[in-house]
C-alpha cells in the first residue's frame, strides 16, 4: 500500500497540515500522480477498459484515482493510492487501499440480498393481469431494496482525524440529509484517508485524478485533477478532518 517515491523529494515543501485539491495540486500530489500514471499506463492486468487503446472492445469506464501524501511514525515520507468503487470488477489489489467496507466478499449478506431482488424483479415481471398483486409485490420490493441499501449504509464506519468512528449514516443525518447518496464511502479520497489513520499515518497532501475517458454525462478529462465531490465526500471529510 505503503510506496516511497522513486524520485529526489528533498527540494519539495512539506505541508504542516492536510493540503486537499482545490484547483492545483501539491507538488509532492503532483509526483505520486505522475508516478501512479506510469503504472497504470504500463500495467493492463487490471482487466478494465478505460478507453484508453483502440484494440479493447469491452466496455469502457474511465476512473477517478486518488493520491495521499503521508508520513509515517518512522518519519519515512511516501503515498498511498486509490481508486473510487471497483476496478475490472475488483475493489481490492495489493497496490491500492481497500475499500471502507469490503461490498464484494464472497458469501455476504448484499449477495444474497441482491439475489432475493433478482427473484423478486423476475416475480413481477411474470404477474401480468393481478393488478393488486402487482402492486404488492413492488411494495415488498421496495421495502427489501431499502432495508438492504441501509445496511450497506450502516457498514460504513469512517475515522476522523482523532480515530474517533461515526456511522455513514450519522454523518449524513448530521449534514441535513435523509439518507446518504449512493456510492457514498467509496470515492478515493475517502478510502485514502481512512486507510491512513487506521494506520496511523499523517495525511499530508491529498489529490484526485481522472483516467481513462469521460462518460457522456459527465465533463471530467482523461489526466485531469478534481476537487472531492461536494455532495458524497463533503460531509464525509467535515467529519474526518475534525
Amino acid at each position: 500500500m505503503f510506496t516511497l517515491f522513486k524520485a529526489d523529494i528533498e527540494q519539495f515543501h512539506i505541508p504542516d497540515v492536510l493540503s486537499l485539491t482545490t484547483d492545483i495540486p501539491h507538488e509532492l500530489c503532483l509526483l505520486a500522480a505522475k508516478e501512479l500514471q506510469q503504472h497504470l499506463s504500463q500495467n493492463q492486468f487490471f482487466n478494465h477498459n478505460f478507453g484508453l487503446k483502440e484494440e479493447n472492445d469491452s466496455a469502457i469506464i474511465g476512473k477517478m484515482f486518488g493520491v495521499l501524501v503521508v508520513k509515517l511514525t518512522t518519519g519515512n515520507l511516501g503515498y498511498l493510492s486509490g481508486f473510487s468503487g471497483k476496478l475490472g470488477g475488483k475493489n481490492t489489489y495489493t497496490e491500492f487501499v481497500p475499500p471502507v467496507f469490503d461490498l464484494l466478499t464472497e458469501g455476504s449478506f448484499l449477495n444474497a440480498g441482491m439475489q432475493k431482488l433478482t427473484r423478486m424483479n423476475e416475480e413481477i415481471k411474470a404477474t401480468k393481469l393481478d393488478h393488486i398483486k402487482l402492486k404488492e409485490l413492488k411494495a415488498v420490493r421496495r421495502i427489501h431494496s431499502a432495508t438492504l441499501q441501509n445496511k450497506i449504509f450502516d457498514q460504513y464506519h469512517l475515522l476522523n482525524q482523532a480515530g474517533m468512528p461515526k456511522s455513514l449514516r450519522g454523518i449524513f443525518n448530521n449534514a441535513g440529509y435523509k439518507n446518504p447518496p449512493a456510492g457514498a464511502g467509496e470515492c478515493a479520497g475517502i478510502k485514502l484517508l481512512q486507510y491512513a489513520f487506521l494506520h496511523n499515518m499523517k495525511p499530508l497532501a491529498l489529490a484526485e485524478f481522472w483516467w481513462g475517458q469521460s462518460p457522456k454525462s459527465a465533463t471530467w478529462k482523461h489526466s485531469q485533477f478534481y476537487p472531492c465531490c461536494k455532495e458524497k465526500c463533503e460531509p464525509i471529510l467535515q467529519h474526518m478532518l475534525s
